[in-house]
């Protein structure tokens, strides 16, 4: 039991750290992650116009799969709660992350009419990349602050 829950805890502890970084939260970093794919897709006019509908409307799914739908589990297990409940909102998770998965092999196959397979790659490391530069970024600017 105290292994599902512990195991429970780490799957919501993870979806919670990744609502920090969650461009839909601020539009100045959703801003700085447009200009960061687009520089480092190298997307030319024509690319953009095609790979930004699709890629907003799959930021958009991933949104409410990570964010609504793993804010409802952690309401439901604020206070004590019953192996039984454990049980369902662990699977309720589990389900949570295979619609991660196969949303973002649908991205993939959306994107391979759009884009050459060296710039899907590209994106696939972009979005790595983009929390470590924000917070790199974040860290030169406090700094920057702390100096003067």
């Amino acid at each position: 039991m105290i292994k599902k829950i512990t195991i429970l805890f780490l799957l919501i502890s993870g979806f919670t750290f990744g609502q920090r970084m969650n461009p839909e939260s601020n539009p100045r970093i959703k801003r700085l992650k447009i200009a960061f794919i687009t520089e480092r897709l190298d997307l030319t006019i024509d690319e953009a116009q095609q790979f930004w509908p699709i890629y907003n409307a799959h930021e958009e799914h991933m949104f409410q799969l990570r964010h609504v739908e793993m804010r409802k589990i952690r309401n439901e297990l604020k206070d004590n709660f019953s192996e039984k409940k454990a049980e369902v909102a662990l699977q309720h998770v589990m389900n949570i992350e295979n619609d991660i998965h196969q949303a973002n092999q649908q991205l993939v196959a959306d994107l391979r009419d759009v884009l050459p397979a060296h710039k899907i790659l590209l994106l696939k490391k972009a979005e790595k990349d983009f929390p470590r530069e924000i917070m790199k970024q974040f860290r030169e600017k406090r700094q920057k602050k702390s100096r003067q």
